[in-house]
């Protein structure tokens, strides 16, 4: 939530002291960078998933022996 909020004052700020093309640039930028972070969590989830889940079997078996 902070990183919006952050986003979002930047954005307001770029708006009140320049308007039009490059405000649709900014939001362009930022609708890029956002596909790009949802399309590295996407590959990289199931696979942090997998090691984590690795990770609860070995300490389970560990603290049972």
């Amino acid at each position: 939530m902070y990183w919006y909020l952050l986003a979002k004052n930047w954005i307001e700020a770029k708006v009140a002291e320049e308007k039009g093309q490059d405000l649709v640039e900014y939001a362009l930028i930022i609708v890029l960078v956002s596909l790009a972070v949802i399309v590295a969590l996407t590959a990289v989830g199931t696979d942090v998933s997998t090691v984590f889940s690795k990770i609860g079997s070995a300490l389970s078996l560990g603290s049972s022996t």
